[in-house]
């Protein structure tokens, strides 16, 4: 009896939905000045969230480059113009920059890079985006940041 009960307990432990939560996600980009997706997930279980951003094209980094940068929507625009002035030395980023959340380096064809997003960071009443701020890229190579369930 208690061998069947274990069993059992043991069966529906396996089938029972798992609840943790997904604190990773890959973004690709490539040499048409592109990313695979137009908006990123970020669930309020997670305190940090990992995003790894991949170059799938051949360019290098000076000709080509791409980063990922997030920021609330309204500090966007301010963060890539000030990231120009930046430099390729400085990632397009302005250093000490509060208004960056979360940034990667700038990397070319091939290359891959990670960022971590602090979830505590992100309120639910406000909106956020994702964009590459590359000099001339983030008009074209930008998403949302969603702050989910």
């Amino acid at each position: 009896m208690k061998r069947n009960l274990l069993a059992l307990a043991l069966l529906a432990a396996a089938t029972s939905p798992t609840w943790a939560a997904e604190c990773t996600t890959t973004v690709e980009s490539n040499d048409q000045m592109q990313f695979n997706v137009s908006s990123i997930t970020v669930p309020k279980a997670c305190s940090e969230f990992t995003v790894t951003l991949k170059h799938t094209g051949n360019l290098p980094k000076a000709a080509m480059g791409h980063n990922l940068v997030v920021t609330s929507t309204a500090d966007m625009a301010g963060v890539a113009a000030d990231g120009m002035g930046a430099g390729l030395e400085n990632d397009y980023v302005k250093p000490g920059d509060e208004r960056v959340i979360a940034a990667s380096k700038i990397i070319g064809g091939g290359e891959s890079a990670t960022l971590t997003i602090p979830v505590s960071q992100l309120k639910a009443d406000e909106s956020y985006s994702f964009f590459c701020s590359f000099p001339g890229h983030s008009a074209i190579m930008k998403g949302e940041v969603i702050l989910g369930g």
